[in-house]
């Protein structure tokens, strides 16, 4: 059935440059008026992700199939053949081949906008990661003009990130019977669309995330009907609160469990040495490769790109959203207020919030939007329930807080297994070899594992994940109760 041009829901894309007019409904997703927040599926759109761009851009979906035919290899893989490094070069010569194709009519659908994403941003990480390490990285401009174009766009970053391999990234594992609920993504039924390595241990580190964002609709949801409650602020709202707080804290304890459930199918040295390279951001190369963006100087309409992080668990919508709600954001983004370390704490908390709220800027603008709205509420959650004195109320919240310190425990978990051990290999590699080549000891070791560790948003991986949790913590709640005279 055709729409009438007119009608609401046959509008065009709006042009984010300009917005809409006042009192017409953003149409660009089918939940754009509720921040693209679905309220079976969440962050995750309903539907699977268009899996493949229409006839006019399929040199960009061919060469991105190419990359996997070849099984491209990372440029500084120990021991990578002479084969291998002329089958990269083979592929990289072809990208700078391609014509700068339009994206004009992409910018009529936010799903096409996705797509095109999702495909110029792997084939830009597995051009630049295929590089030689000698080599410097000019991406050409038949890859960096659309990427650019599309990238502005959608208003985030020209790089891979927490939206293209995780909730854009998804499709039936088996394809379900109908178009009825079946279609809906669940728990058992996920498989990624594109990886790096082509390895199942890529597509459970991905899935795990997914998994996490899928589950995490129900504290959404409880999350919605919490904020109905603080309307009122009634008695009634504390009982309900009471019990939407332990609900709350149930999945949240079940995300832990989805977040260690990653183990089972993904190797930590499999994970650290072939895959974590490939989605890897500009700030994390530790050789320091400025990334120049090809073209440019032709476009003068397009800025050169300063965020250039890779994706990171930082950029989950779902996690900034419980940070939110409860009001943990204030203590796990932020110094302590009193106390003899304050001062000296002080700067790695700006670091860090600085860090959080530039992990937004890698997100959907409606989820942005959505983030914006839920910090900017009249009547905060925690505000209400020091206010309350209600016993069982405060020892939900606090229930709440204590199962978002446990899921950060288990992050630090796997932080410790999946990079701070490897990389600890790594090194113990490297120096030996060092000393081998060199024929002395103490040899140093080679640029790439020198140096603070860092994650794939740029930060000090281990001493930004101990303060956000250890901070977490501190948003715990007391009741100060008044002795007898």
């Amino acid at each position: 059935m055709l729409l009438n041009p007119n009608h609401f829901l046959a509008l065009p894309r709006p042009h984010v440059a300009i917005g809409l007019p006042a009192g017409v409904p953003d149409t660009s997703t089918l939940a754009a008026h509720d921040f693209d927040v679905d309220t079976r599926t969440g962050f995750l759109p309903p539907q699977v992700p268009l899996t493949r761009l229409p006839p006019l851009w399929e040199q960009w979906e061919a060469v991105l199939e190419d990359a996997g035919r070849r099984r491209i290899q990372l440029g500084d893989k120990a021991g990578i053949s002479s084969a291998e490094q002329e089958s990269s070069a083979t592929w990289r010569a072809s990208i700078a081949s391609l014509p700068i194709l339009p994206t004009d009519d992409l910018e009529r659908s936010e799903y096409l906008l996705r797509r095109a994403h999702h495909v110029l941003s792997f084939i830009m990480h597995i051009f630049i990661h295929s590089l030689p390490p000698s080599e410097p990285i000019l991406i050409p401009a038949p890859l960096t003009i659309p990427l650019l174009q599309v990238s502005a766009e959608l208003r985030i970053p020209p790089t891979n990130n927490y939206t293209d391999n995780v909730l854009y990234n998804w499709a039936h594992k088996v394809q379900p019977s109908s178009e009825s609920s079946e279609a809906l993504p669940t728990l058992d039924n996920l498989a990624c669309q594109t990886l790096f390595t082509g390895t199942p241990d890529e597509e459970a580190f991905y899935l795990a995330s997914t998994r996490i964002e899928l589950r995490g609709v129900e504290a959404l949801e409880l999350m919605r009907a919490s904020m109905d409650e603080l309307f009122h602020s009634d008695a009634t709202a504390e009982r309900r609160l009471t019990s939407y707080l332990t609900s709350i804290s149930v999945v949240i304890r079940e995300l832990r469990t989805l977040l260690l459930g990653v183990r089972a199918g993904c190797d930590p040295e499999v994970f650290y040495n072939q895959i974590r390279p490939w989605f890897k951001g500009a700030d994390s190369d530790a050789r320091e490769r400025p990334w120049v963006f090809g073209g440019l100087e032709e476009h003068p309409e397009l800025a050169e790109p300063v965020e250039l992080s890779g994706p990171s668990a930082g950029q989950s919508p779902l996690v900034h959203a419980l940070d939110i709600f409860l009001g943990v954001d204030r203590y796990s983004h932020a110094a302590p207020s009193s106390g003899g370390q304050a001062s000296s704490a002080a700067p790695q908390a700006t670091e860090r919030a600085a860090f959080l709220e530039r992990m937004q800027i890698y997100m959907s603008r409606h989820h942005r939007n959505f983030l914006r709205h839920l910090s900017h509420t009249p009547r905060p959650l925690r505000d209400f329930v020091e206010r309350s004195k209600n016993p069982a109320l405060l020892a939900a919240y606090n229930e709440s807080v204590q199962a978002l310190k446990e899921f950060r425990d288990s992050h630090m978990i796997i932080v410790a297994l999946y990079i701070i051990g490897p990389a600890k290999k790594a090194r113990e590699r490297a120096a030996a070899q060092a000393q081998a080549e060199q024929g002395t000891q103490g040899g140093s070791a080679p640029p790439a594992v020198r140096g603070a560790l860092k994650g794939t948003g740029g930060t000090d991986l281990v001493k930004f994940l101990k303060g956000v949790r250890d901070r977490t913590a501190g948003a715990l709640l007391t009741i100060v109760t008044r002795r007898a005279l």
